[in-house]
């Protein structure tokens, strides 16, 4: 990625263009929109160009969530996921996971099935227990979700990653949920009964 004063260009992956274009245009439109931008897009290169629109000068947050979008986008996630990151409380995050496999692609391919699952249950299991939204493409696990609940599903991945077991993993991520129901009902509780 690079960034120029009043524009930046995101290399794309050829495969995933279709998506950030859209059916007759939409998906693009779309960001535009959002974000009041201008999207250049380049098939061939794989080169996404965003613009300032009405060629303002000074840094607009529209450029930013753009950037986010069309890189949530371009690593597997859905237009309609990506667009969750219009919401200033909800972070982007990768995992690279060629720093637990090394350069075998077995390794690889093994990792990015367990996370995965069968038929796709753990990584639903993941996003089940967190509430972030999970995407594995390529070499990358990317994460969109609130600060806490993202940091709480790296966690759960990268135990995955390290060979942890799923029984195990989701006994952590229970264990999450389970503690955080009972803050909510000492919280709950602690204002119902200073009224």
């Amino acid at each position: 990625m690079t960034f120029n004063g009043s524009f930046r260009v995101i290399k794309v992956s050829k495969d995933r263009i279709g998506a950030i274009v859209g059916k007759k245009g939409s998906v693009k439109l779309e960001i535009e929109s959002k974000c009041n931008v201008r999207l250049d897009i380049d098939g061939e290169s794989g080169d996404v160009n965003i613009a300032f629109k009405n060629n303002i000068s000074s840094f607009d947050i529209g450029i930013f969530k753009a950037t986010e979008i069309i890189t949530a986008i371009s690593k597997g996630f859905s237009p309609e996921r990506a667009y969750s990151l219009l919401n200033e409380d909800i972070v982007l995050q990768f995992i690279d996971l060629r720093e637990y496999s090394g350069k075998s692609t077995n390794s690889l391919e093994r990792i990015k099935s367990r996370i995965i699952g069968q038929s796709g249950k753990t990584r639903r299991n993941i996003e089940d227990f967190t509430g972030v939204y999970l995407s594995v493409y390529g070499h990358f696990v990317g994460f969109i979700g609130n600060y806490e609940e993202t940091n709480l599903a790296v966690d759960a991945v990268t135990m995955l990653c390290k060979g942890s077991s799923h029984k195990y993993v989701y006994h952590m991520l229970e264990e999450y949920r389970r503690k955080k129901k009972q803050e909510k009902m000492d919280l709950w509780e602690n204002s119902t009964f200073s009224k």
